[in-house]
C-alpha cells in the first residue's frame, strides 16, 4: 500500500505590515521588506538555517514523481489567452494586464500545483534604474521608431517577474572510440597559368583510440518558461548563481512569479543536450592530434541533482499602433535584450540618403575622368 501523502497546503505569500497593517514589499536596493505606506522596515525572517547552502534534491524521484510533499506546493495562478504565461498574481486583484504580452487578463482562481523553488536570486535593481538602462538601449537602436520611443518613457511601469529557472547537477563517466588524425603534407605538381608549379597539400593520416572522460556537473542551466523567446532570456546571461539565496516567500512580495511550463523531464532533455556537448568537447580534447573523429560515447550518469530556482527580470510588454514590443532586463545587471523595432520612414529616408550619395558620388567621380 502506498504511503500516505497529505494535500499540498495552498500557498499565500502576503507580508503586512506590524505598524499599520498595509503589504509589505521587497526592496531590491536595500534588500530589506519596507511598506511604502508608513515607511516601515522590516529585515527578512527565514525559515532556513543560518547556512546559505541550497539542498538538491534527487532526479530519479523528481522524474517518477515520488518526492515528498513537503517538496510540493499550490499556489493561485491566471493563464494569459494569449501566450499562455501562468502568472502568481496577488490574492486582491481581479484584472490586469499580461506582463508577457500586454494582454488584459481576467485574474481568475485556478490552482497550480508544482515542485517548490529551492532557490532565488533576489533583485539589485530598482524598477527606475531598469526602465533607464531600457531607455537608453532604445535609443541606441538604430531605425526605431520615435514613437515607440515616447511611448516607452511615458507607458506604465516596468514588471517585476521571478522567471522560473531548472538547475542540473550529474557526474559523469564517459568510454569512447574514435580515431585520432595527424596532418602531414606531401610535394605535388599543378599547373597554374600554364607554368608547373610544385605545392604543399595537406593530408591526415588516422589512428584508432578509445580512452575514458569524466565531468561533473554542477548547475547546468534551464529555463523553465515558454512564455518569452529564449533568445531574449539566454541573451541575458550570465547570472551569478553562486549569489542565490535558499528561496523564501519574502523576496516575492511587490513582485509576481511566474508557474514554470517547462516540465522537469523537458528540461532534462535539454541539459542533457548541453552535457552532451561538453562531452563530446572534452573527448576530442582526450583523443589530442590534429583532428578527432569520435565513433561511439557510452555515457553514464550518477549522483543526478536537480532544484526550481526563480531568477529577476523586469518586463515591459507595450503595444504601439496595433504591434506589441517585449523588453526583459536583468534585475540584476541591468542587461538588456527585447524585440528590435524598426521605423519604415527612417528606412526609406536612409535609403534614399544612399541613393542619393552614391549618385553624387559617381557624378564626381564621372566629372574627374
Amino acid at each position: 500500500m502506498p504511503d500516505f501523502q497529505p494535500k499540498p497546503v495552498l500557498q499565500e505569500h502576503r507580508f503586512p505590515c506590524d505598524t499599520c497593517g498595509s503589504d509589505l514589499r521587497y526592496d531590491p536596493q536595500k534588500a530589506l521588506l519596507k511598506c511604502d505606506h508608513c515607511g516601515n522596515e522590516e529585515a527578512i525572517g527565514t525559515v532556513w538555517s543560518n547556512s546559505r547552502a541550497i539542498a538538491e534534491l534527487d532526479l530519479r524521484r523528481g522524474l517518477s514523481q515520488t518526492l515528498e510533499s513537503v517538496q510540493m506546493e499550490e499556489t493561485r495562478v491566471s493563464k494569459c489567452p494569449n501566450c499562455a504565461a501562468q502568472i502568481e498574481f496577488d490574492a486582491d486583484s481581479q484584472a490586469t494586464e499580461c506582463p508577457f504580452c500586454a494582454t488584459p487578463v481576467v485574474v481568475d482562481t485556478g490552482v497550480n500545483r508544482h515542485i517548490k523553488p529551492r532557490g532565488v536570486l533576489p533583485f539589485a535593481l530598482a524598477e527606475e534604474t531598469a526602465r533607464n538602462a531600457m531607455k537608453d538601449w532604445l535609443g541606441s537602436l538604430w531605425f526605431a521608431p520615435n514613437g515607440l520611443q515616447s511611448y516607452a518613457r511615458k507607458g506604465r511601469r516596468m514588471d517585476g517577474i521571478y522567471v522560473p529557472y531548472w538547475t542540473y547537477d550529474a557526474q559523469s563517466d564517459t568510454r569512447y572510440t574514435g580515431e585520432r588524425g595527424t596532418v602531414y603534407y606531401e610535394t605535388q605538381t599543378v599547373v597554374r597559368d600554364g607554368k608547373r608549379q610544385q605545392v604543399q597539400v595537406a593530408k591526415v593520416r588516422w589512428r584508432s583510440t578509445s580512452g575514458r572522460v569524466a565531468r561533473f556537473f554542477d548547475d547546468v542551466l534551464v529555463l523553465g518558461s515558454r512564455s518569452l523567446p529564449k533568445r531574449f532570456t539566454d541573451a541575458l546571461e550570465p547570472w551569478d548563481l553562486t549569489a542565490l539565496e535558499p528561496y523564501a516567500p519574502e523576496y516575492l512580495a511587490g513582485f509576481s512569479a511566474e508557474a514554470y511550463t517547462v516540465t522537469l523531464d523537458e528540461g532534462f532533455d535539454e541539459a542533457r543536450a548541453k552535457m552532451d556537448a561538453m562531452i563530446r568537447r572534452d573527448i576530442k580534447f582526450d583523443i589530442g592530434g590534429d583532428r578527432q573523429r569520435i565513433h561511439s560515447m557510452d555515457v553514464n550518469l550518477s549522483d543526478m541533482t536537480f532544484k526550481h530556482i526563480l531568477l529577476p527580470v523586469w518586463l515591459a510588454a507595450y503595444k504601439y499602433r496595433g504591434k506589441s514590443y517585449r523588453f526583459v532586463v536583468n534585475g540584476r545587471t541591468g542587461r538588456v535584450q527585447g524585440e528590435r523595432p524598426y521605423s519604415a520612414i527612417k528606412i526609406t529616408f536612409a535609403v534614399i540618403a544612399g541613393l542619393i550619395a552614391a549618385a553624387i558620388i559617381g557624378y564626381l567621380y564621372a566629372q574627374n575622368g
